[in-house]
């Protein structure tokens, strides 16, 4: 999470290490940047920088949070957001309670690679097999 250049939060994916299911990456930098930020006005744009996509969860979490711009590498098969957000019509009333703009294939061949190394070390499983998926998501047009 970055507030103009400053770095506010960062995290990594835990659901293995803590055996928890809400503990996505962008959600837990989100946190971070809410505590640090509060309700104090905001001098710069907000922004979150992930490798995926933001989920649906993630998403909402970012409109909560009022992030502005949301820049990631790769577009899961079947979980990402940008879908959602492109639909939204924000309240008349809440016009602040919108999606983030969203720049999708930021880094994405860096991101691929990362993802690469897992399949190829990490064990069977759903996670591997979704790993490999992300390998093989055709570029679409919501480009850099």
């Amino acid at each position: 999470m970055l507030l103009g250049d400053e770095i506010i939060g960062r995290a990594y994916t835990q659901e293995r290490t803590s055996g928890r299911r809400l503990v996505h990456a962008d959600l837990l930098a989100m946190v971070q940047a809410d505590e640090a930020l509060g309700w104090r006005r905001r001098p710069h744009p907000v922004r979150l920088a992930v490798s995926l996509e933001p989920c649906v969860m993630c998403l909402g979490a970012a409109m909560a949070m009022r992030v502005d711009e949301c820049c990631f590498a790769l577009e899961p098969p079947s979980d990402g957001g940008a879908a959602l957000a492109a639909a939204w019509r924000p309240s008349p009333d809440l016009p602040w309670f919108a999606p983030p703009k969203l720049f999708g294939g930021i880094r994405r061949e860096e991101s691929r690679s990362l993802f690469r190394r897992y399949r190829e070390t990490a064990p069977e499983s759903g996670a591997r097999r979704w790993a490999q998926s992300l390998l093989t998501v055709s570029s679409p047009a919501t480009g850099p």
